[in-house]
């Protein structure tokens, strides 16, 4: 089963990119103009900071449940990225190469080539019904609402959901066909979760279907289905699914409710964990706005969090306030509250504790900047 899928890999690669060579010879050039300016490669990129401070002032100078926004009462560099590609007319690729503490969360203890690369795929669109995509290499997940980069978000810090429920990225191959105007669908055949190389002989398999039914709302449905073998515990299927409604209610205030079940085989038993995020956005003009969150993450044996804690859940609420400058440079600040129904947070160490994970709750503020190019 391996050997074939390796073999399957390989021919694919070499099929995309020997259609590569041919699109960008010089006299498949000449023929048709409109390649030569299809094949221009763009380039883009951000770099993204903050200052972050826990009001605990936690003896580990951490804030803990969190991913991305981890280092408290300091200055932190999250991520430096930068994003080449070249739209698939009809072939095309991306390479988004990423620095900063954030990727050591994404990527930890990678030392390959492939260590500072977030994304590194080919694509091709083939003339197959309306025109089939096909990705084949490194790419982030399908799944969730937040993504890694911040800007793109509504908020700063990420969910409960993104940080704990979903994968980050997937190395395979990815097809996408429009199934009509307002529907269309994904498969994924890839590796793992958050990985290069499988580590077992099965392949994990995702799905999206992804439905506009209005102008202002859309459905999005994700799943992941696989033997992923994540910890030394971990023997059996994961399985994950992922929803996603958005409406715009109005052009300034939209929302978005996100919601995640999963479970993994375990050696304690089944391991489940689910929750649930609502956001909300105000655009009080062309260059501010304000950003809610409000969540709610089970993880009852404390699987997923690695927390251990039975019958655990937390819950969190955010507010962020956004101002854009001159469209390069958008500020961010932000106040969220997390709580739980167990010690799970730090405090500053006394004479009775040393502070690590006696507290039920966190508070903590953030100023974020982010420089694109």
């Amino acid at each position: 089963m391996k050997t074939f899928s390796v073999l399957l890999f390989r021919i694919l690669f070499l099929f995309f990119l020997g259609t590569a060579l041919f699109l960008v010879t010089p006299s498949a050039k000449a023929q048709d103009s409109t390649v030569t300016a299809a094949s221009k490669i763009d380039v883009s990129g951000f770099v993204d900071a903050y200052y972050s401070k826990n009001f605990a002032r936690p003896a580990s100078r951490t804030n803990k449940l969190r991913n991305f926004d981890i280092a408290e009462n300091q200055f932190n560099l999250s991520l430096a990225e930068i994003v080449v590609q070249k739209k698939a007319e009809p072939v095309g690729f991306r390479f988004d190469f990423d620095f900063g503490t954030t990727n050591d969360v994404v990527q930890p203890g990678v030392i390959s080539t492939l260590s500072h690369t977030q994304q590194a795929y080919l694509t091709a669109v083939l003339p197959i019904g309306s025109g089939l995509t096909v990705d084949v290499g490194k790419f982030v997940t399908h799944m969730g609402n937040e993504v890694i980069e911040s800007q793109n978000n509504w908020n700063y810090s990420r969910s409960f959901l993104f940080a704990f429920a979903i994968p980050y990225y997937h190395t395979g191959i990815r097809l996408t066909v429009p199934v009509a105007s307002n529907f269309s669908a994904s498969v994924h055949i890839v590796n793992s979760w958050n990985s290069v190389i499988d580590n077992n002989d099965f392949k994990s398999v995702g799905l999206t279907l992804n439905y506009a039914l209005t102008g202002s709302t859309g459905l999005i449905a994700n799943a992941m289905d696989g033997f992923e073998n994540l910890t030394a515990s971990e023997n059996g299927k994961r399985i994950v699914f992922d929803f996603i409604i958005s409406q715009q209610l109005t052009d300034a205030f939209s929302l978005v409710l996100n919601a995640d079940y999963g479970q993994a085989k375990t050696d304690a038993g089944l391991a489940i964990w689910k929750g649930v995020a609502l956001y909300e956005r105000f655009a009080i003009d062309d260059k501010s706005a304000v950003g809610l969150r409000e969540e709610i993450f089970d993880d009852p044996i404390g699987y997923a969090t690695a927390t251990g804690i039975p019958k655990f859940d937390v819950k969190e609420v955010t507010g962020t306030y956004e101002y854009k400058f001159a469209d390069a440079l958008l500020v961010r600040g932000e106040l969220r509250y997390d709580f739980s129904n167990a010690p799970a947070f730090d405090k500053k160490a006394d004479s009775k504790t040393n502070g690590i994970g006696t507290e039920n709750k966190q508070l903590t503020f953030l100023l974020g900047a982010v420089a694109t190019f």
